[in-house]
């Protein structure tokens, strides 16, 4: 069992005794149930820790039975008062668990060849309380006893749901209820942070008081949220690096309109020879390796996505799907074996109903996506105007949702720039750049790929920090 993490008293079922001295809500007896509940002691092979975690389903249909897992950590000091920041990973289809706990930025990072859980040092719960959310439905340990609901699946549902997860998991955890929130995530959280935000932002305004968040910022991270700027920029990033030839180049610039959502024949065979290149390197991380693990599935042939999801032209290509993964390219595989061990599993309250298939980064049972925006930009421009504090970043070294797109996508807001593109530091050297528009502060990070915190995770915390502060980036080498 996890020590407390604060003298005196603790985020968790110690409000019961110590709420009223903070002035905390005090919990009342299912509540407290609940939060026993979901308590998680300590996980097969996790280091020791000083901080409280849960996990556990809550509940967003009950007539379907649908139900969405989550994994929430204490931060690491000073939990009562520190933020808290819910992290969603893309796909759609994939595991915030996978991706963004046990890979990135969680406390807890799989090991290749242990069956030992290592302590991340750059842990984004030492700056806020954190939670991974497993969404939609049919991914991770989320799940629905509606069969059906698998074949409906899309934007709207997905932030439907993840905001009833919300509403009713403060009702669990009511000791949070009034502390800043944001939402952070990566890829395809593009969609799913600035809609579920929408969702947020219009409860606040309309809905009753009682269901009212805290919500004060979001940050996205290579995000998918133009298909226009985001296609055109993956290509000419390709070309930019040296990826793709000039004839490819050339010839998609020529045949292809990524305004529109269909091709001819003859952007469809230069697409292909575009794509053809990523089957031989990692789209997500230019310079670093693909995984050559011979007991590990082909790491060109990861699955990632699913058919029907923005943007409109690529998703008809297979090379969109493929997902090498990792700094350590084969970091994926040591997840799956890790969280598809009973002991695993029982430790985080998960895989209750015994669902009918094994756990995996991007689901395998979600085939179709019925609704994808082609733009969330709406949303942004919204988003901004009502106050709400938007930080976009990007790693330079991906391929996938490159920072040529992310450039090309912001510009599209026609924001006024406050703060001209200027670097930023991480121990006397360049970490990136930075550009602070009227409203929304855009920070790349040199060296990364698309999992930022998985490939600099210094710098990411760094990032994060200054994203919580509302900070600019660190502006000198002695910053």
């Amino acid at each position: 069992m996890a020590a407390p993490s604060a003298v005196g008293c603790f985020l968790g079922l110690a409000f019961l005794l110590c709420g009223a001295v903070r002035g905390a809500p005090q919990l009342d007896a299912e509540a407290a149930r609940q939060q026993a509940a979901d308590r998680v002691g300590r996980l097969p092979g996790q280091p020791a820790v000083k901080f409280a975690q849960y996990a556990g389903y809550v509940t967003v249909n009950e007539a379907h039975g649908r139900a969405l897992f989550y994994w929430f950590f204490e931060a690491t000091a000073g939990a009562a008062k520190k933020p808290l920041v819910l992290w969603l990973n893309g796909g759609p289809g994939c595991s915030s668990i996978g991706y963004g706990e046990a890979e990135e930025l969680g406390p807890f990072l799989v090991q290749k060849g242990k069956p030992e859980l290592k302590w991340n040092p750059y842990s984004w719960n030492k700056e806020a309380n954190l939670m991974f959310l497993e969404s939609p439905v049919g991914v991770g340990f989320s799940y629905t006893n509606t069969s059906s609901d698998l074949g409906k699946l899309g934007d709207k549902i997905t932030a439907a749901d993840a905001y009833v997860f919300l509403l009713n998991w403060f009702k669990r955890f009511p000791q949070y209820k009034h502390h800043e929130f944001y939402i952070a995530g990566e890829s395809y959280a593009g969609h799913y942070v600035p809609q579920l935000s929408e969702k947020i932002f219009d409860g606040n305004k309309h809905g009753p008081k009682e269901n009212r968040i805290n919500f004060k910022g979001i940050m996205i991270g290579n995000a998918l949220m133009d298909d226009e700027t985001d296609q055109a920029g993956m290509v000419q990033y390709a070309w930019d690096h040296a990826v793709i030839s000039d004839r490819v180049y050339a010839d998609v610039k020529a045949h292809c309109d990524f305004a529109m959502a269909n091709t001819t024949a003859a952007c469809d065979q230069a697409l292909e020879e575009y794509f053809a290149v990523y089957r031989l390197i990692d789209m997500y991380s230019l310079y670093t390796p693909v995984c050559t693990d011979g007991s590990s599935s082909s790491p060109l042939a990861k699955r990632v996505g699913v058919h029907g999801a923005a943007p409109k032209i690529f998703s008809k290509y297979h090379g969109w799907y493929m997902r090498p993964a990792g700094y350590d390219p084969c970091t994926s595989e040591y997840s799956e074996v890790y969280f598809n061990r009973p002991d695993v599993q029982a430790a985080l309250h998960a895989n209750v109903t015994k669902i009918g298939y094994n756990w995996t980064h991007c689901s395998d049972v979600i085939g179709k996506w019925n609704d994808a925006v082609p733009s969330t930009l709406p949303i942004i421009r919204k988003l901004v105007a009502g106050g709400i504090r938007v930080w976009v970043f990007s790693g330079d070294t991906d391929g996938r949702i490159p920072v040529t797109s992310t450039r090309l996508t912001l510009n599209k807001l026609g924001l006024k720039t406050v703060q001209e593109w200027t670097p930023w530091y991480d121990r006397l050297q360049v970490g990136g750049w930075t550009i602070t528009y009227e409203g929304l502060t855009f920070v790349t990070i040199r060296g990364a790929g698309h999992e930022v915190p998985m490939h600099t995770p210094r710098q990411a915390l760094s990032l994060f920090s200054h994203f919580l502060g509302d900070k600019k980036m660190p502006p000198t080498a002695f910053s």
